[in-house]
């Protein structure tokens, strides 16, 4: 394993997280707002200089069924921007069926409530997204 970033990609936010250097441990870094960040990719551009980041790990949204609507179109498209942007850093998708759900269990089980979660809950998701890579559920496009 190698430093990565975990993304969760929304329409108003966007969640950040990282491994550590060894691609053991997954920890929140920020959220990206896409109201007051005019270029995202950019952004992302820059925490992946910073970080020495060797692997992009985007959640794509799966119907339940297993299929692509057009939230994983959107994402996509995203990851077509980063892969342009950033052509020397693969890029992975990894299922992000019920991430979201489940770093609000855990950040209620830590106390936070919804209200409290509402800033950190997508980089919570994005934490998930690179757990689940870190457990080998990722695949290439």
């Amino acid at each position: 394993m190698h430093p990565a970033l975990g993304i969760d990609h929304g329409d108003a936010r966007i969640g950040i997280a990282a491994t550590d250097d060894f691609g053991i441990l997954a920890h929140p870094v920020e959220t990206i707002d896409r109201s007051k960040v005019l270029d995202p990719v950019e952004r992302i551009a820059q925490l992946v200089t910073a970080r020495k980041t060797k692997t992009l790990v985007i959640g794509l949204p799966l119907r339940m069924d297993g299929s692509e609507g057009t939230s994983a179109i959107k994402v996509r498209k995203f990851a077509k921007l980063l892969r342009a942007r950033l052509p020397e850093v693969p890029v992975v998708f990894v299922d992000e069926t019920l991430t979201t759900a489940t770093a609000a269990d855990k950040l209620r089980e830590a106390g936070r409530t919804a209200k409290q979660q509402k800033s950190i809950i997508d980089q919570a998701a994005a934490v998930e997204i690179l757990n689940l890579w870190m457990g080998e559920d990722a695949y290439e496009p």
